[in-house]
C-alpha cells in the first residue's frame, strides 16, 4: 500500500461502514476490511488512502478488549498512517462493563505512544452537536428530528445495554478511565488560526492526556482538523477517538491543504430488481422504516425471535422464516425479514425470557440476544441468497450486521453509492465467496429517514447532494 492519510478501527461494525462513507464521499480512496487483510488483499487494494478494519469492541468488556484490541491496533500501526483513529457510535453510548471507550483509549495511546489522544465526537451532518464538553443528538429518522441533550434523548438515555445518563462526555469518559482530560471548547474556533493553536498548546502544556473537541457547525471542522493532523507525523502517530466527525474534520484539513482533490460526486441510485433485507434492530427509527417498507413493494416476514436462540427450536424458526421468505421471493417480491419491530415488541421480553430459562442472568441475556440472533440472521439469508440470484441486500442492526458478513464471507467492503447518511450502499469484496461483488448497505438503528428500505428497492429519482465539508 502506498502512504496512507488515516487508519482506523470502527467498534462496531454499521459504525464502521459510516467512516467509510465520510471517508469515500470526500473523495478520500478507502477501503474497509472486515479482518485483517490478507497480502492477496492488500494487494488489490494497494493504492487507497485510508484503510479501516470493522470490530466489535463496543459489544466488549475491558477485560475482553485487554485480549483482542492491541494485535489489532498493532496492524494498523504497521501500516504506518500518521493518524490512527478508534471510531466510536456518534452518541458515545459506552459504559465502563461494555463497550468501555476509555479502556480503548488507553490501550491505543499505549500501542501508538501518542502524546496526547484527541476526542471529537460532533457530527453536524448527522445531527450530534458538542457544546462546552455536553452532546446532544437529534432524535428520529435522519437528522431532521429535534436535538436532545444526550441523556434526554428518548432513545439513547433508555438503551438496552449502555444508557446514556450524562451528557458531559468528559465526565462520561472519567467513568472508564483515569486519564487526565481536557476541553477545547466551542468558543476557540472565533479565533484566528494563529491564536487558536496557540490556545491548544496552552492547554497541552498542562499535560492532559485526552483533549475533547467541542463540534457544532459544519464550518468549524476543517479548524478542528487542522488542530488534529499538525499534532500527527508519521515519525510520531497519533491516536485519535471520536465519531465520523474525525474523519470529516480531517478531510475538509487535507482539501484545503491539497492533499486530496474536490469531494466525490455520485450518480442517482438505480432501482433493483428485487431487494433482500434482514433487520435486528429495535429502533423506532427501524420500526417505522420496516412498516413504511410493507407499503412499497415489501414482503414483511416475522421471526421467531425466542425460537432462534434457543437451541432445540433454533433450526425450525429459521426454515419457517426460510420458507415464507423464499415464497415471496419466487413471486418477484422484495423481502424483509425482522426479530424485532421497535422497542415495545414482545419478542423482547420472550427472548429474554428464553435466555435466561437457560441460565443466563438478566445482563447476559441483554448482551447474549444479538450476538445469538444475529449469527441465526446471517445463516438464513446465506440460505436465501445460495438459493437465488438477488444481488442487493440491506442488513439493518450493528450485531446483526458483523454476524451477517461473517456468514457471508465477506473480507472487505468499497462504498459504491450513497443511501443514507451513515449507511452506504457498498461492494463486498469476497473472492472466495459466491457473494463477490454483491451490492449491500449496513445500517445502524438510528440510521436513514422512514423510506430507507423504499430507496433501497426503488432508487434515487435525482442525484443525492454532498454532505459534510466541501
Amino acid at each position: 500500500m502506498k502512504d496512507l492519510l488515516l487508519s482506523y478501527y470502527g467498534d462496531d461494525f454499521t459504525g464502521s461502514t459510516d467512516a467509510l462513507e465520510a471517508l469515500s464521499r470526500a473523495g478520500v480512496k478507502s477501503v474497509l476490511f472486515l479482518r485483517p487483510p490478507s497480502g492477496a488483499a492488500r494487494a488489490h487494494f494497494a493504492d487507497v488512502e485510508a484503510v479501516g478494519l470493522a470490530g466489535n469492541a463496543r459489544s466488549l468488556t475491558p477485560a475482553e478488549m485487554d485480549e483482542v484490541l492491541p494485535p489489532l491496533f498493532a496492524e494498523l500501526a504497521s501500516l504506518g498512517a500518521p493518524v490512527t483513529h478508534y471510531k466510536t457510535c456518534s452518541t458515545f453510548d459506552s459504559s465502563p462493563e461494555v463497550g468501555s471507550i476509555g479502556r480503548a483509549l488507553e490501550i491505543g495511546q499505549e500501542v501508538f505512544g501518542a502524546p496526547f489522544v484527541p476526542l471529537l465526537v460532533g457530527v453536524p451532518s448527522l445531527g450530534r452537536y458538542c457544546v462546552f464538553g455536553n452532546l446532544f443528538a437529534r432524535a428520529g429518522a435522519g437528522s431532521d428530528g429535534q436535538p436532545y441533550r444526550l441523556d434526554r434523548h428518548p432513545t439513547m438515555s433508555r438503551h438496552p445495554v449502555t444508557p446514556m445518563n450524562e451528557s458531559d462526555l468528559l465526565l462520561h469518559l472519567g467513568l472508564q478511565t483515569a486519564k487526565h482530560s481536557a476541553l477545547f471548547d466551542v468558543l476557540q474556533y472565533g479565533l484566528d488560526e494563529r491564536e487558536r493553536a496557540a490556545r491548544l498548546d496552552a492547554l497541552l502544556a498542562d499535560g492532559p492526556e485526552v483533549v475533547l473537541f467541542d463540534l457544532l457547525e459544519v464550518e468549524q471542522l476543517e479548524k478542528a482538523g487542522r488542530l488534529i493532523w499538525e499534532g500527527a507525523s508519521r515519525e510520531q502517530p497519533l491516536f485519535a477517538v471520536g465519531s465520523s466527525g474525525v474523519q470529516y474534520a480531517l478531510a475538509a484539513h487535507w482539501r484545503q491543504a491539497g492533499l486530496i482533490g474536490p469531494a466525490r460526486s455520485y450518480a442517482a441510485l438505480e432501482a433493483a430488481p428485487q431487494v433482500l433485507a434482514v433487520s435486528g434492530s429495535c429502533s423506532p427509527v427501524t420500526e417505522g422504516q420496516l412498516r413504511e417498507a410493507a407499503a412499497h413493494g415489501y414482503a414483511v416476514v416475522a421471526f421467531d425471535a425466542a425460537g432462534l436462540v434457543d437451541p432445540e427450536r433454533s433450526d425450525d424458526a429459521r426454515g419457517e422464516a426460510i420458507a415464507e421468505a423464499r415464497r415471496h421471493l419466487a413471486l418477484g417480491s422484495s423481502v424483509v425479514l425482522h426479530s424485532c419491530l421497535g422497542p415495545q415488541d414482545e419478542r423482547i421480553p420472550a427472548t429474554a425470557s428464553a435466555l435466561e430459562a437457560r441460565g443466563f442472568s438478566p445482563q447476559e441475556a441483554r448482551l447474549q440476544r444479538g450476538k445469538l440472533l444475529g449469527t441465526a440472521i446471517g445463516q438464513t439469508l446465506r440460505a436465501l441468497l445460495e438459493e437465488g440470484d438477488v444481488r442487493r441486500v440491506i442488513v439493518a442492526g450493528g450485531d446483526t450486521s458483523g454476524n451477517v458478513a461473517a456468514a457471508l464471507g465477506i473480507e472487505a467492503l468499497e462504498m459504491i453509492a450513497p443511501l443514507a447518511p451513515g449507511g452506504p450502499l457498498c461492494r463486498a469484496y469476497a473472492p472466495q465467496s459466491p457473494f463477490h461483488d454483491l451490492e449491500i448497505a449496513f445500517k445502524g438503528g438510528q440510521v436513514g429517514k422512514r423510506d430507507f428500505f423504499a430507496t433501497a428497492l426503488n432508487g434515487e429519482r435525482q442525484s443525492v447532494p454532498e454532505r459534510g465539508p466541501t
